[in-house]
């Protein structure tokens, strides 16, 4: 009886730590917000430094090399305001590449404009089919919120190839960056933005283009909202200027091909 019973005692231990365990290994659901610590004069700013610990353990992005002078021009669209075809306009005669994070309003009203990204070169991106905060659903639903738009995108282009995923306003856990990268999503936050999505306080080209100019740094990845005048106007300027300064403008593909290139590079040289 008494060894029995030690048995029994063991392989309880064995299984209460066998719990503690996969429950200390299970992501956390801490609701976080993204932010960014502007430097100024051209330095990339930091962020917190929990957040780049998330973005390296799971391949994310917020800034490219901060020694090349490389832009990535991303923007978001949750709804058309009538300035999406100018932007594309703007890039096409520019000949920049761009991503486009798309929700599933936008694709059902406007499937004509994601045609036109996808003809035109540019990445197309996942923002939700609702637009929720990503840290208050199950991962049920999360893969349910991006599925929906990938397969209307696949409907629409016959393309196969929505790979980034910007979660709504920025917010985010552990636990919704590793369900969406479980889905084949790699989460993409910005380095440079600014208040520009409200539509009733437009203020006129030189904000935007003036916000652009000083906040720039090498490595930039630099969120835009198509609703935005603004931005629409001061576009093809701030793409000229820019490259007067140096910059280049690159895809999001090409940082993808960047970071998978200096990955086996660094990994050989720690052996």
């Amino acid at each position: 009886m008494k060894k029995w019973g030690i048995s029994a005692l063991m392989i309880g231990a064995i299984l209460l730590v066998t719990t503690h365990t996969a429950y200390a290994l299970q992501p956390s659901t801490t609701r976080h917000e993204w932010y960014f610590q502007k430097k100024g004069n051209e330095v990339p700013p930091t962020t917190d430094q929990r957040y780049l610990q998330l973005m390296e353990k799971y391949d994310g992005l917020f800034l490219g090399d901060p020694q090349r002078k490389d832009i990535y021009l991303t923007f978001d669209n949750g709804y058309e305001n009538g300035y999406t075809d100018d932007v594309l306009n703007t890039l096409k005669a520019k000949k920049v590449p761009a991503a486009f994070f798309v929700t599933g309003h936008f694709i059902n009203t406007h499937p004509d404009l994601i045609l036109r990204m996808a003809k035109e070169g540019h990445i197309v991106g996942n923002h939700t089919n609702h637009h929720p905060d990503m840290t208050q659903i199950s991962a049920g639903r999360m893969k349910e919120e991006l599925e929906s738009v990938k397969q209307k995108y696949q409907k629409i282009t016959g393309r196969d190839d929505m790979h980034y995923l910007r979660p709504p306003r920025g917010v985010f856990s552990e636990q919704s960056i590793s369900v969406s990268r479980q889905l084949g999503y790699r989460h993409v936050f910005w380095s440079l933005a600014f208040v520009d999505w409200e539509v009733n306080r437009q203020r006129g080209w030189q904000y935007s283009y003036n916000n652009i100019m000083k906040q720039i740094h090498p490595g930039c990845i630099l969120l835009l909202h198509t609703v935005s005048r603004d931005n629409a106007e001061a576009l093809g300027k701030a793409i000229d200027d820019l490259r007067k300064r140096g910059y280049t403008f690159k895809s999001l593909d090409d940082l993808k091909m960047d970071n998978q290139t200096k990955k086996p590079a660094q990994e050989k040289s720690l052996r």
